[in-house]
């Protein structure tokens, strides 16, 4: 039976101040002590459950799809989503509760990372949520995460929608409990550049990431 989406009145916004913890800085994914959490109140519950790289910040750009800040069905759907009709039926069947997202750029700009939290009604419907965000694209290659063996990963390059560009992309999903963890990376540059998705980068931040939500997962 389909269970109603809850829709809160939180939307998508951007915050004043960085959410959950800043952690290891560029694509080596090397062991840079990581900031304590931002000790402003939380916009959200998950707010302070995000773990994002050392050294990227936010973007300046107005772009709703770049904001750092909570999201519930409607303003997913209305901002974030590329495929607002499947992703309302994924998000229903999910009995979808509230979400998070945090958008940082590198200090140089060439790379954009992104984290996105979903809550869902229970671990099995996060799952079936997932799963659903999964199949909706074509992955290329998949790679090992240490700690995080049961992630879905992918990583490759594809030609952008500007004339002699092209992106790497790393992504990653798994599930803790309820929430579903959404992470990528991208990076674009001249189709010459010979540019590389960043495995290193997003191994780092999802393992510690896991670790964060399996620790406030109760």
């Amino acid at each position: 039976m389909v269970t109603t989406v809850l829709l809160g009145s939180t939307v998508l916004t951007g915050c004043s101040s960085d959410a959950g913890a800043v952690t290891t800085n560029g694509g080596a994914g090397a062991g840079a002590p990581s900031a304590p959490p931002a000790t402003a109140e939380p916009a959200s519950t998950l707010a302070g459950l995000i773990v994002v790289p050392a050294g990227y910040v936010k973007a300046g750009s107005p772009d709703p799809d770049q904001l750092t800040g909570p999201f519930d069905a409607e303003s997913y759907l209305g901002t974030l989503s590329s495929t607002p009709s499947e992703d309302r039926a994924l998000l229903l069947n999910a009995s979808f509760i509230e979400g998070y997202q945090a958008y940082r750029v590198s200090a140089d700009k060439k790379k954009r990372f992104t984290v996105q939290l979903f809550k869902a009604g229970s671990k099995a419907k996060a799952r079936g949520l997932q799963q659903g965000f999964w199949q909706q694209d074509s992955h290329s290659r998949s790679f090992a995460i240490p700690g995080v063996p049961e992630a879905m990963t992918d990583a490759r390059v594809v030609v952008s929608g500007s004339a002699n560009r092209s992106e790497a992309i790393a992504e990653a999903s798994f599930v803790v409990g309820a929430l579903v963890a959404e992470i990528s990376v991208h990076q674009t540059g001249e189709v010459t550049a010979d540019l590389v998705p960043d495995t290193a980068l997003i191994s780092s931040i999802a393992k510690q990431q896991k670790a964060l939500l399996t620790r406030n997962s109760g």
